[in-house]
């Protein structure tokens, strides 16, 4: 993915707190040759200088006038409303020319609106947020998109001998990633593009299947099901990066549920269905919800069967309650599907912990769960049960067979 050197970078800041420090940035930017687009996303002071884009245009893309934001004087609504502006500004902007990348600097405020308007863009177009808050948790402003931070070690105050030097170094990487071309990938390696979810509890299986479907001519990318890592894949997916989805370890779904702490989202499992690209669903892990350490778990889950998988992490076990609406929960997802699906059962266990003699073993429970998705999955999905465990070869076997079944009809259909 490389683009054009004419293309320009966007070099968002808030221009009534920012303007020093963003006219140098602009300046260095250019020095590297790059044409530079300028964005405002202020709104309570005045800007010292004219830029590209003004105030008032991001303002009215959030639906919101920008005298109505100045007028009422709120911060929260105006930082609330230039984060959907300019969300909706880089969509429009990107889709019609192409930005090289985007640069962009800020404190809370700053950082809050313009890493909203990076996470619009596809992974791959280079993406740098110089923030006084990058050296702590950035979860929410980085999301599931690839935004480097950047720590200026000192705040934003004008320009000084610190600050000259971040501000170069990030100018310097911004022009890095834009100018340098990216590798080419080999004609022998354009494989399709799998991905998978995989948890500890289910390694086995996930790298049994990838070592089967590798030999076959696709390459597979696994994200590991801790809540970013399932929203990461889906990501991936609506960007039209993947053919094919092995959603072997769908725990998050255990935590949204219930209430753990690595829940991807009520939207987890529907990006393959609304892309309608071949997905494979098991069960992996939904034996479990996850909690930090044993004194975090909720007062009203002390009396559950828990099971601490090590200091930083507890897991408590599902019950048959819990395993039947999460079976529901997945077949009528897996029915909502436009294109094909396959549901497989390893009836035999969902974990490595789901095993005679292990701390989670509980058939009762597992039955639940598999009764669920007999009863709710819909006639476009093709339910197939094995007599083994999810770690088992047998199953990885099966799942590899499944999925290369769904992928020859795909071919087929389409070559009709």
């Amino acid at each position: 993915m490389n683009w054009s050197p004419r293309s320009p970078v966007a070099l968002i800041g808030t221009l009534d707190t920012k303007g020093e420090e963003i006219l140098y940035l602009k300046e260095r930017l250019q020095a590297a040759g790059l044409d530079v687009l300028v964005v405002d996303v202020g709104v309570l002071g005045e800007p010292p200088w004219a830029p590209d884009v003004s105030r008032e245009e991001i303002a009215q893309h959030s639906g919101t006038p920008l005298r109505e934001l100045v007028e009422r004087g709120d911060r929260g609504r105006a930082i609330s409303a230039m984060e959907r502006g300019l969300a909706v500004w880089i969509r429009a902007e990107h889709a019609t020319r192409r930005l090289a990348g985007i640069l962009a600097i800020g404190g809370s405020a700053g950082t809050t609106i313009a890493t909203a308007g990076m996470r619009e863009l596809p992974t791959g177009v280079p993406k740098l947020m110089v923030s006084t808050l990058a050296s702590g948790n950035t979860r929410s402003y980085v999301g599931t998109a690839d935004i480097a931070m950047m720590y200026p070690v000192g705040d934003f105050t004008g320009l000084n001998r610190l600050t000259r030097g971040i501000l170069t170094n990030a100018a310097n990487a911004m022009a890095g990633m834009c100018s340098l071309p990216l590798p080419e990938v080999a004609a022998a390696d354009r494989r399709p593009l799998l991905a998978a979810t995989m948890f500890g509890v289910t390694t086995p299986c996930v790298n049994q299947v990838k070592q089967l479907l590798e030999r076959q001519g696709f390459e597979l990318l696994v994200f590991h099901a801790t809540g970013s890592g399932g929203q990461a894949m889906e990501r991936l997916v609506r960007d039209g990066f993947i053919e094919g989805v092995l959603d072997l370890t769908t725990t998050e779904l255990a935590d949204e549920v219930v209430g753990g702490v690595l829940s991807a989202g009520p939207e987890r499992l529907e990006a393959a269905g609304r892309m309608g690209i071949p997905q494979l669903i098991s069960v992996g892990a939904l034996d479990m919800v996850n909690f930090g350490p044993i004194d975090s778990v909720p007062e009203k889950f002390r009396g559950r069967k828990l099971y601490q998988h090590n200091p930083t992490v507890t897991l408590m076990r599902t019950t048959p309650e819990e395993n039947a609406a999460l079976g529901r929960l997945i077949g009528e997802k897996a029915g909502g599907a436009a294109g094909p699906v396959v549901i497989v059962l390893p009836l035999e266990g969902v974990s490595a912990i789901d095993a005679p003699g292990q701390p989670f073993h509980d058939p009762a429970a597992d039955a639940a769960l598999f009764e669920a998705l007999r009863r709710h999955a819909g006639g476009n999905v093709r339910l197939v049960e094995v007599a083994a465990h999810i770690n088992d070869a047998e199953f990885a076997g099966r799942v590899a067979e499944e999925f290369l079944i769904m992928m020859r009809e795909r071919r087929e259909h389409a070559g009709a």
